[in-house]
C-alpha cells in the first residue's frame, strides 16, 4: 500500500513507516500532520477527486532542519563586478504514521466487484 501525496509544491511517494524531508511545514515536533493524497493504491487504485476525500495520510513532525548550504556566485568580466551570496533551506523531517481509506469495509469491496462486470444489453444490438 503506498500513496502519492503532495506537500510544499512537490509529488511525494510514501508508505506507511517512511521518513522523508520536505519544506517546512507549520507545526511543531511531534504534532501529527495530515497531507494532501493525489492517489492511493492497495488492492484498488483511487485516483478521482470524491474517493480521495475518504484517504487520510497522516505523519508525525520528527525535527526542523536546514538543508545544505548553496553557493551563488554573480561574475562579469572586465567590470570588477563580484557577488557571492549563500542559500540554506528551511526543511521538516516526517513520518508517515497512517494511510486509510475510510468506508474500506464492505462498500468498498461491493464496489470494486460490480466493476468488473459489464453491463448487459449495452451494444444496442
Amino acid at each position: 500500500m503506498y500513496a502519492i501525496v503532495k506537500t510544499g509544491g512537490k509529488q511525494y511517494r510514501v508508505e506507511p513507516g517512511q521518513r522523508l524531508l520536505v519544506e517546512r511545514l507549520p507545526a511543531a515536533e511531534g504534532d501529527t500532520v495530515s497531507l494532501q493524497p493525489l492517489m492511493y493504491r492497495a488492492d484498488e487504485v483511487v485516483c478521482d477527486g470524491d474517493a480521495l476525500a475518504n484517504v487520510k495520510v497522516s505523519a508525525r513532525v520528527l525535527a526542523h532542519e536546514r538543508g545544505q548550504k548553496l553557493r551563488v556566485f554573480k561574475f562579469k568580466p572586465k567590470r570588477g563586478y563580484r557577488r557571492r551570496t549563500g542559500h540554506r533551506q528551511e526543511l521538516t523531517r516526517i513520518e508517515v504514521t497512517d494511510i486509510a481509506i475510510a468506508g474500506a469495509g464492505k462498500a468498498a469491496k461491493a464496489k470494486a466487484a460490480g466493476a468488473g462486470k459489464p453491463e448487459e444489453g449495452g451494444n444496442g444490438s
